[in-house]
């Protein structure tokens, strides 16, 4: 009986959290009103240097993300005008959940889950008010040329994960990471081919009807580089680069066809 009993507990707690998931998802993508993203910073090699740079950061490190949003939803004609706020909430000295270099489906499920209920638990112990969107910066030292490739967004739970660099000269960089990844966290699909890593065209592209096609002037947020050519494409300097394209607007709900 008693072991009925929590089974039956446990099944009504992730209900519970389902909903919850179900009804922040909804919206998220109504543009109604502002989502708010707490992010926590994380010392990825836990390097003396990286925490350096770590203390370093002030509230106005991910300034440039808000206003690209701001900026780029105005153009979509989104009637809110902060579509997003982020707010650095300080470090998280913990070790993230880990997940295998090649993991299979239960290992990404279980994850997932893990983060999920980190994010439960920072939720509960902070005194602020409940965030929309929960974003890891985890930062690396410049020479580790593989960090960026691990970012992950996460649709259920809106979490995001963003493998980033410590150093001034990759701060435009590393805020485009996070705005891609937290675009995932509402439902954008990645534009760029897995094989390559080179953008698709025509949804990869930020200008598809510019002729000659390329090179590009800019990236298309969620293909994450300039396309030069057909073999070769450039991540972009800053998110002065970037657009977000019309299959990414319809997907995160700013663009109704």
């Amino acid at each position: 009986m008693l072991k009925k009993i929590r089974i039956a507990i446990l099944l009504s707690i992730l209900l519970f959290v389902a909903l919850g998931e179900f009804l922040a998802a909804r919206r998220s993508t109504a543009w109604s009103d502002t989502l708010w993203v707490d992010i926590y910073l994380v010392n990825g090699d836990r390097l003396d240097s990286t925490q350096r740079y770590i203390d370093s950061i002030d509230a106005k490190e991910f300034d440039g993300v808000d206003a690209f949003f701001a900026a780029e939803a105005k153009r979509y004609g989104v009637a809110i005008d902060e579509p997003f706020r982020l707010n650095v909430v300080g470090q998280y000295r913990d070790e993230l959940p880990a997940i295998d270099e090649h993991p299979s489906l239960l290992g990404v499920m279980w994850w997932s889950l893990e983060m999920r209920w980190l994010a439960l638990e920072l939720d509960w112990r902070s005194s602020g008010p409940k965030p929309d969107i929960v974003a890891f910066a985890v930062y690396h030292e410049p020479a580790d040329s593989a960090a960026l490739d691990a970012s992950t967004g996460l649709r259920k739970g809106l979490i995001a994960v963003t493998h980033l660099f410590a150093s001034r000269d990759e701060r435009g960089s590393n805020q485009v990471v996070l705005a891609h990844e937290l675009l995932h966290t509402l439902g954008a699909t990645d534009k760029y081919s897995l094989a390559s890593n080179l953008p698709r065209f025509p949804d990869g592209f930020a200008d598809p009807s510019l002729k000659p096609r390329l090179p590009q002037k800019k990236a298309e947020l969620m293909a994450g580089r300039i396309p030069l050519d057909d073999q070769h494409a450039v991540m972009p300097e800053s998110l002065r680069s970037v657009v977000v394209g019309r299959l990414t607007a319809e997907e995160i709900g700013w663009l109704h066809e």
